[in-house]
């Protein structure tokens, strides 16, 4: 554990429904930083560091407080629609899970946000997603095979680098140089924290590791009219977001996977078919005796984006989040969302409808891994203790 502390007054009081987005964004404000904490009155920062700041501290106060003005001044608390709550849904289990999924040897963690899923976590998951597979058959969606890489062209098309450059991961290799390569082959090793290799040695970045399952669809769409106007799709993919030291427990994966039912068409389509899913899982979650709550919500914006394009998010209601009860830590954990993009990806993609308008559209999209997380901590490790459907169904 770290031993160097810095405790800074923030220039600005941290108001309450920022102290957790402000908390996860230090995380990027310095390599030195191991971990931060927000007091919960938002007047206190309280960073743990792997080494002593000593000269750098003054520096990494300015970066501290620069967030906290960006994030914090003048900010407005979002009203925060609720659709659903079933938090108070019975439950029958209020341990961490991964300790004993741990000790059974039913999850290994290969490294910081990387873990390998025993028999039990997998039969869970491939579970829950034939669920969600059932919201797909009940729209037609088509099935598409997404790659996990994704092109750094279309990204930047669709201004990703601008509102999440923090939780991007890079595909790279080594450049096509025969010296390189042999160097490469004969010197390299894992120190410290990484490859000890320099970073000359890697190509220019062509691709990412995806982030996003939806985004494969709309890349595909580009540049042409969309036949028929519409169209329903789902997909499941392996997804990539760094999040530094934020990467804790089974909460945040730095990969993970991701179902989807994608929606492309006009404003209604697409906003009719959000809330035929809503009502479709609501079903679903209560057969899952899931424990949840549906409310507005906005992405992880990074700092300079952050406020306009949350603000922006909550006004226009463009995303619900499933927020699933995590009995031992009272608190809730987003296991899925219903998002409405509005004509984003048509403007910026030229993706258009017949009568030449841009298309809009949508997604309904449940973290797989996350969902078994939420459910063994409410229902725990012992299948006898599971609802009906699950237990009848894993029996």
């Amino acid at each position: 554990m770290p031993e160097h502390r810095l405790d800074l007054a923030p220039a600005v009081t941290i108001p309450p429904h920022l102290v957790g987005q402000v908390q996860s964004k230090l995380a990027y404000v310095d390599e030195l930083i191991a971990s931060a904490d927000v007091a919960e009155s938002g007047d206190r920062i309280t960073l743990a560091l792997h080494a002593a700041a000593g000269a750098r501290a003054a520096e990494i106060e300015e970066k501290v407080q620069r967030v906290v003005r960006e994030m914090a001044q003048g900010s407005i608390a979002p009203k925060v629609e609720i659709l659903e709550d079933h938090l108070a849904r019975p439950t029958s289990y209020s341990a961490d899970p991964l300790d004993e999924l741990l000790a059974r040897g039913e999850v290994y963690e290969e490294s910081t946000g990387i873990f390998t899923f025993g028999p039990l976590m997998s039969r869970l998951i491939a579970y829950f997603e034939s669920r969600f597979l059932e919201l797909a058959a009940h729209f037609d969606a088509q099935p598409y095979r997404f790659p996990t890489l994704m092109s750094a062209k279309f990204l930047d098309r669709v201004d990703y680098f601008r509102a999440f450059p923090h939780s991007l991961t890079f595909a790279t290799h080594l450049r096509e140089d025969l010296d390189i390569i042999n160097q490469f082959a004969e010197t390299a090793k894992y120190e410290g924290k990484g490859l000890n290799s320099p970073a000359e040695f890697f190509s220019q970045v062509e691709a990412m590791l995806s982030p996003a399952v939806c985004y494969h669809l709309y890349f595909s769409l580009a540049d042409h009219p969309l036949p028929n106007g519409q169209l329903v799709a789902t997909a499941v993919g392996t997804c990539f977001r760094y999040e530094s030291n934020n990467l804790t427990s089974l909460e945040r994966l730095w990969n993970f996977t991701m179902r989807e039912v994608i929606f492309v068409g006009s404003k209604d389509f697409v906003l009719e078919h959000r809330e035929q899913s809503r009502q479709f899982m609501h079903r679903i979650f209560e057969e899952l005796g899931l424990a949840y709550q549906v409310e507005t919500a906005n992405d992880p914006f990074f700092v300079g984006e952050f406020r306009k394009q949350a603000a922006f998010q909550n006004a226009f209601q463009l995303k619900y989040e499933i927020r699933a009860r995590l009995p031992f830590k009272e608190s809730t954990l987003a296991i899925g969302s219903y998002n409405y993009h509005q004509d984003f990806f048509g403007r910026h993609l030229g993706i258009t409808l017949p009568d030449g308008k841009p298309i809009h559209t949508g997604c309904t999209a449940f973290g797989l891994e996350r969902v078994a997380h939420a459910f063994l901590a409410q229902h725990g490790l012992d299948p006898a203790r599971w609802p009906a459907a699950v237990r009848e169904a894993l029996s």
